[in-house]
């Protein structure tokens, strides 16, 4: 995962794919140059909506890895300090938790490399930077959302940018991520802005051909 992430990429979202043909779908980005699968679980109490969960990673973890990729697993859940063995037990290659979310973000990102797993820390769009200073060298990317979380499709908060920059020199040697409202006309403005890993659901999964909108994307964010 480490060697995926030292280039810049753009993280397809499975939140936006159709579930009947998610192999299928997978299969179709990957061909096209994706190399890092987006994972997004959610609990309906961290945020309102239910989605997938360790047995999906299972069915997708290794077709990604046959194609020498990783998957990046998103939890938005309450209580993550709880579930996270499971989807490093199913194929997860990074891990990423919500500050919000758990009063020991420190012991879980310990936790989370011990099991093999890149370590992420994500912040809601309310939640100030600071939230991460002290877990610099601890976290192996931070996760900057720049929507709301809870649903694909939305717009990126404008104020993102101005965040960004206010985090950038907070992160030290982690990759900075970005989830929300990424496409082909934001993800120029946000590599400009020092972001490494651009996920993108809606803006790839919702068209009629993935494979061309996720090439659309990393050439404007200029990714591999």
């Amino acid at each position: 995962m480490q060697q995926l992430m030292a280039e810049p990429r753009v993280l397809p979202s499975i939140l936006s794919a159709d579930m009947g043909k998610l192999g299928a779908q997978v299969e179709e980005v990957i061909d096209a140059g994706a190399r890092i699968i987006h994972f997004d679980v959610m609990d309906g109490h961290f945020v309102p909506p239910i989605t997938i969960g360790p047995l999906v990673l299972g069915g997708i973890a290794d077709q990604v890895h046959d194609a020498g990729g990783a998957v990046d697993v998103h939890l938005m859940i309450e209580n993550p300090e709880q579930q996270f063995a499971e989807f490093a037990e199913a194929g997860a290659d990074s891990i990423t938790f919500h500050a919000e979310a758990t009063p020991h973000a420190n012991r879980l990102l310990h936790s989370i490399r011990e099991l093999g797993c890149g370590a992420g820390v994500a912040i809601n769009p309310a939640t100030p930077v600071e939230a991460v200073a002290e877990l610099r060298g601890y976290a192996d990317l931070v996760l900057c959302m720049t929507i709301n979380p809870g649903w694909g499709g939305q717009k990126l908060l404008e104020s993102s940018y101005d965040k960004l920059e206010r985090l950038l020199p907070l992160v030290g040697e982690a990759r900075v991520e970005v989830d929300g409202g990424v496409d082909k006309n934001t993800a120029a403005p946000l590599a400009a802005a020092g972001v490494h890993l651009f996920v993108a659901g809606s803006a790839i999964f919702g068209t009629g051909d993935p494979a061309s909108a996720y090439a659309e994307i990393a050439a404007a964010a200029g990714a591999s």
